[in-house]
C-alpha cells in the first residue's frame, strides 16, 4: 500500500482527532497527548500536531503554555446565549445584504446546499453518522455570508465556529423538519431579493435554534 501524500495524511489526521473530539473519547476539558495519539493513529507526531494547530483554530482545543493542548469546555446555557447573541448581531446583518448582493450562483448555491440538507441525517450517536449535515449547515451559514459582499463580516461569521460547538452536544429529537424549513423561508426571502425578509427569516431561525438548544435538561452533560 502506497503511503498518503502528505496533505492527504494531514487532512486524515486531522479528521480522526476531530471525530475524537466531537464523539467526547477525547473528554471537554481533557488533556489531548501528541505521542499517544500518533501511537494510536500509527503516524508520526507532525501531522498530529499539525492536526492540533488546526483544531486550535477551530475552537475545539486551547493550547496553554508548558501543559500541551486540552480539549475544550462544552457550551453550557449562558454560553449558548452569547454565541446566539453574535449569530444574531452579525447574521442577520450579512442575511439582508445577500438577498441585495448575491449573484446568480450564490443564489443557485444556497438552494442546492438546503436541498442537499434534507437528504443527510442531521443527528446520530457519532460525529461520522452527522458530519455531512453539519459539515453543509456550516457551509450554508458560511456562503450567505460570504454573499454579503462584506469579508470581515464573513469572516467573523466563520470565526464563530457555531456548528462545531453546536454538533458537540447531544442531538435534539424532532430539530430536523423545523431547521430545513427555517433554512427555505431564509433562501426564498433571498431569492425575492428581499432584505427585511431575510434579516427576519434568519433572526426567527436563529432565535428558534436557541430555543430547541436550550429545552436540553443540561447543555453541558
Amino acid at each position: 500500500m502506497r503511503p498518503l501524500p502528505p496533505h492527504a495524511l494531514a487532512d486524515s489526521v486531522y479528521e480522526a482527532v476531530k471525530a475524537r473530539i466531537m464523539d467526547h473519547e477525547i473528554a471537554p476539558g481533557a488533556r489531548v497527548g501528541i505521542e499517544a495519539l500518533a501511537r494510536d493513529l500509527a503516524v508520526s507526531p507532525t501531522p498530529v500536531r499539525e492536526a492540533l494547530a488546526r483544531l486550535e483554530a477551530d475552537g475545539l482545543v486551547v493550547k496553554r503554555p508548558q501543559a500541551g493542548y486540552r480539549a475544550t469546555a462544552l457550551l453550557g446555557p449562558d454560553g449558548l446565549r452569547e454565541l446566539f447573541e453574535m449569530r444574531d448581531l452579525l447574521e442577520c446583518r450579512a442575511a439582508a445584504l445577500a438577498a441585495r448582493h448575491a449573484d446568480a450562483h450564490e443564489r443557485t448555491l444556497l438552494a442546492g446546499l438546503a436541498a442537499r440538507m434534507a437528504e443527510r441525517p442531521e443527528s446520530g450517536d457519532r460525529y461520522a453518522e452527522y458530519r455531512e449535515f453539519a459539515a453543509l449547515d456550516q457551509r450554508f451559514h458560511d456562503t450567505l455570508a460570504s454573499a454579503s459582499r462584506r469579508p470581515l463580516l464573513a469572516e467573523a461569521v466563520a470565526r464563530l465556529h457555531t456548528h462545531l460547538h453546536i454538533f458537540r452536544l447531544s442531538g435534539i429529537p424532532g430539530a430536523r423538519r423545523p431547521t430545513l424549513a427555517e433554512h427555505d423561508r431564509l433562501v426564498r426571502a433571498i431569492l425575492r431579493r428581499d432584505p427585511d425578509g431575510a434579516a427576519e427569516a434568519m433572526s426567527a431561525h436563529l432565535a428558534r435554534s436557541l430555543e430547541r438548544q436550550l429545552s436540553r435538561r443540561d447543555p453541558a452533560d
